[in-house]
């Protein structure tokens, strides 16, 4: 398998946005057809794809529910795949990912490789400002986590390790889209797009200059676009002349100035793009 970290992001718009699991949340992959026929493997992933961090463990019914697949048919496949330890039952009867899963999808270069090499430098970030940084790529029009650090004390953040949201409300995701193709912006702009404060910018010719100024400056602002009291500040992660990852800072609102994280979050956003492109 090739390394994607030499490629960086997908350059196309092919996922589309999945529904937030409640207002201002992460976004997550849903079920898939509401069908019950289809490969095995289709609805295995059907059943997988039905987990989320607002529903990690769910019933036979909850299951069948949200994957869109029969109750005889989830039961079915659920003794193949517990045996296989991709899901796990408890006491209870619930079902919930399984380590074995966990520990595949832990594999992933573009997100392990890119982690590994980042970490010292988003550790120094963390050390230095005891906020909370994270580290992001880009999957076809979302945002998706592949590390945050929890700053003791910080703001409260609605992201997690894995997690996805929308481009054009995070730090992140406006560094991501600003260096984004053509196509990945049109569609990412095309709406509608989620409100989840009243800052959020929902019109696109404002967004459209809002990335104007990122590729200009070197940096995003997000200031109390996804929560009301919060300031994200990202930078991108070069390799190759090509954007492959952004980094942020996330403080509470009113604290620091953009202007000064951003000096920080550049330096880091740097050092990182100097350790993925060493061989």
């Amino acid at each position: 398998m090739e390394d994607p970290l030499a490629h960086g992001p997908q350059q196309t718009g092919g996922a589309q946005t999945a529904a937030a699991d409640g207002k201002g949340a992460p976004k997550e992959r849903r079920g898939g057809s509401a069908s019950g026929t289809g490969p095995v493997l289709g609805r295995a992933l059907q059943i997988l794809g039905a987990f989320s961090a607002k529903c990690p463990e769910m019933t036979l019914s909850e299951l069948s529910r949200r994957s869109g697949l029969p109750v005889s048919t989830v039961h079915r496949m659920l003794g193949e795949l517990i045996a296989w330890g991709a899901l796990e039952r408890d006491d209870k009867g619930c079902y919930r990912v399984g380590l074995r899963l966990w520990e595949v999808a832990s594999l992933a270069p573009r997100g392990q490789g890119l982690r590994e090499r980042a970490l010292p430098f988003l550790e120094d970030l963390s050390q230095v400002t005891r906020e909370n940084v994270q580290l992001a790529v880009r999957e076809g029009t979302e945002v998706v986590f592949v590390e945050r650090i929890a700053g003791s004390g910080a703001v409260p953040v609605l992201t997690r390790v894995g997690g996805r949201f929308a481009l054009t409300a995070t730090g992140v995701g406006l560094v991501l889209l600003a260096h984004a193709p053509a196509e990945v912006q049109n569609q990412a702009l095309a709406g509608p797009l989620e409100r989840f404060t009243p800052d959020t910018v929902t019109d696109p010719r404002a967004l459209r200059r809002m990335l104007a100024d990122v590729r200009t400056n070197g940096y995003a602002v997000s200031d109390r676009q996804v929560t009301t009291d919060a300031l994200s500040v990202a930078a991108p992660v070069f390799r190759d002349g090509t954007v492959i990852a952004s980094v942020s800072l996330v403080v509470r609102h009113g604290t620091a100035s953009a202007h000064g994280l951003a000096r920080l979050v550049c330096t880091s956003a740097r050092a990182i793009s100097r350790a993925v492109t060493t061989p």
